[in-house]
């Protein structure tokens, strides 16, 4: 069955690899986006290799653009509890040249296919893959949706 473009998130703290790969199989995702910069994590499962290789198992390709990842100073001030200065540097940082080709290689990779981009914080209202998720629906006209986690 081919899907409507649809663009998903989901955030895998708080969660097990297991239950992570479950909701991507239960979303039906065809792709999974690591949106990371560092594609590194201390929870199981997570880090680039063994995520990689726990969706491929389940049938879905799996993807890591480290372009659209939120920088060092972005991480340091989400941390910091300093939410407008994260989202002026991760703005700052998606609207460079980089960001920006990274965006449009992506939005040619994923047209047409059912894709779910991911990192480490639960909820999307205070992540960078929210933003990155509004820019590619920009581009490529498809809704968003956020997949929640145990």
């Amino acid at each position: 069955m081919k899907y409507v473009e649809q663009i998903f998130t989901i955030g895998y703290e708080k969660s097990s690899i297991d239950d992570f790969v479950s909701r991507l199989t239960d979303a039906e995702i065809e792709m999974l986006i690591d949106v990371r910069e560092l594609p590194l994590s201390r929870k199981r499962g997570f880090s680039k290799k063994g995520l990689d290789a726990a969706v491929t198992e389940a049938g879905i390709d799996y993807l890591h653009v480290r372009a659209l990842g939120d920088p060092k100073p972005g991480r340091e001030a989400a941390r910091s509890g300093n939410h407008d200065l994260f989202v002026a540097i991760f703005t700052k940082h998606i609207e460079s040249e980089e960001g920006q080709n990274a965006l449009a290689e992506l939005a040619d990779i994923v047209r047409g296919k059912r894709i779910c981009l991911t990192c480490f914080e639960r909820h999307h209202e205070g992540c960078h893959r929210k933003i990155v998720a509004e820019r590619l629906s920009a581009l490529i006209g498809a809704p968003v949706e956020h997949i929640a986690v145990n």
